[in-house]
């Protein structure tokens, strides 16, 4: 990055720098793969070269007031010396009635993006749109007419007596359902799987027992659909409630979430993203007990059992009762998981993170000022 710096004021020109402060995780992510691509884009917008540098850091960290952000972020934007900066954030930033897409101060020459307001699908793609619709806002653009790509129900408003020049934000109903989608993407339920261990190990154990009990076949042959699905609806319910009771998973208002509705927001993205972890494992029990069945499971002997011949269905609706009850045998399991493993399901409990490692980093830099006065 310095490197291109030097090569472009050895050849006479001088970079614009656009810097964008993301959030760890989904938002540096985001802001990496974009970085080229809006240097491209300002490039052909101003008819200047523009350098994008990406650095994470939480410098939300503790805050949902957009306005304190943006004053941080413009004192973070004057610290490394850029043109521009942008913060791309996971927290859910709230207005009065509805969420909050983005912010933008052309005073200040910074901007604030909440990722998980663009919902769940394309964040990439949306991204890029909303970025630059808010660069065309905060800067003096050569060209002609308005960033390309459509935003809907996106809307740009213009505040009365705020400190921020444009605003974006969404229709209200639509707005939370895209907030909570965007919110449960960023907990990457299906990474929980792996974090599951303890109650993989029990499930595929109570399977292994239930494969080989022919009560159990039984009771899978003879059950209705609907008993069934409302079994498995209990066995991934009773899961998703003792996981939440057992690692401290639910959010109260109280000193770190003081909004009600941050809490609520943290809740049902929590519930959601346990549910869909849940779903995984549960899913990957069944395929196990289903191959595991027609290799292990004669169908002779299966038919003897259930009074008919059996076929793929018998087998399916075999490892279906399987399935849900070794599901049910794993929340027992899932006790036995680190806090850890599991508090990668809670959106509230990355926040504790970023706040600690905020903490961590502040200590830090008033240490090594002190020190540094010490010496001088």
């Amino acid at each position: 990055m310095n490197q291109d710096r030097e090569s472009s004021q050895n050849s006479g020109g001088t970079d614009q720098v656009l810097g964008l402060v993301t959030d760890p995780d989904m938002p540096t992510q985001v802001g990496s793969r974009l970085k080229d691509r809006l240097a491209e884009w300002l490039g052909e917008r101003t008819g200047r070269k523009w350098v994008v540098e990406v650095v994470s850091h939480p410098v939300t960290a503790g805050e949902f007031d957009s306005e304190r952000i943006l004053e941080d972020l413009e004192r973070f934007r004057d610290r490394h010396g850029w043109g521009y900066a942008i913060c791309l954030t996971d927290l859910p930033l709230l207005l009065e009635k509805g969420p909050l897409l983005a912010d933008a101060s052309i005073r200040r020459r910074a901007a604030l993006v909440s990722l998980p307001a663009l919902g769940a699908l394309n964040p990439y793609r949306s991204m890029l749109r909303i970025l630059t619709r808010l660069l065309d806002d905060l800067v003096e653009a050569e060209g002609t007419g308005r960033t390309i790509g459509r935003l809907a129900p996106v809307r740009r408003t213009v505040p009365e007596n705020q400190r921020v020049d444009a605003r974006y934000v969404t229709t209200r109903v639509r707005g939370w359902v895209r907030l909570v989608a965007g919110m449960v993407r960023g907990n990457r339920p299906w990474q929980l799987l792996w974090g599951l261990s303890s109650a993989l190990a029990a499930a595929l154990a109570a399977a292994g027992f239930g494969l080989f009990t022919s009560t159990v076949w039984q009771i899978g042959d003879v059950l209705s659909p609907w008993r069934a699905a409302g079994a498995m609806l209990f066995s991934l319910t009773l899961m998703t409630v003792w996981l939440i009771a057992a690692h401290g998973l639910w959010e109260r208002v109280g000193e770190g979430v003081r909004d009600r509705r941050v809490a609520l927001l943290y809740n049902t993205s929590t519930v959601a993203t346990l549910t869909l972890g849940v779903a995984c494992l549960y899913g990957l029990v069944y395929v196990v007990s289903f191959v595991a069945a027609i290799s292990l499971i004669d169908p002779s002997v299966l038919a003897n059992m259930v009074g008919h011949p059996a076929g793929p269905a018998t087998y399916a609706r075999l490892a279906w009762m399987v399935a849900t009850m070794a599901i049910i045998a794993g929340s027992l399991g899932s006790s036995l998981e680190t806090d850890a493993a599991v508090r990668q399901a809670a959106y509230g409990y990355r926040e504790e993170q970023r706040r600690a490692r905020h903490a961590e980093e502040s200590e830090r830099a008033d240490e090594s000022g002190r020190t540094e006065r010490a010496e001088t």
